[in-house]
């Protein structure tokens, strides 16, 4: 499974949990189960995992996609977005150890997104620099 064989729901998915500074991103494929695709991201915190599943939601929604369910309130630590055809999973990192859902599916397909880059910290003046004007 490649990034560009992924339908464009998916992929606007996966944009949204990224823009939500989202880790461990990774879809999986399933042939023959209730749905085509499992979509599975982590964040680090309660608020952090409701904004991406929000920003999830609010993309695919603008793209015309109706969500059938949602299971996950706030302060949830697993937010599950059911679009019929894919389901999005949305862990804390101590959730996604506990029910291990890629173990479960350990056959399927699996395309996995590399952590988001960080931007790089502005470098301090070194203690020799002492420039006057």
């Amino acid at each position: 499974m490649k990034l560009e064989n992924l339908r464009s729901e998916i992929r606007w998915a996966v944009e949204a949990a990224q823009e939500k500074q989202a880790v461990d991103i990774t879809v999986l494929k399933l042939p023959g189960a209730f749905a085509e695709y499992f979509l599975l991201a982590s964040g680090h915190s309660q608020p952090q995992i409701q904004a991406i599943g929000e920003a999830i939601e609010e993309r695919l929604r603008r793209a015309g996609r109706r969500l059938a369910h949602r299971e996950g309130k706030a302060g949830a630590e697993w937010v599950l977005l059911d679009y019929s055809s894919f389901v999005v999973h949305i862990f804390s990192d101590r959730a996604r150890q506990f029910y291990d859902l890629e173990r479960l599916w350990r056959t399927a397909e699996r395309l996995d997104f590399p952590a988001p880059e960080r931007p790089r910290e502005p470098r301090g003046e070194s203690e020799g620099d002492t420039t006057e004007a």
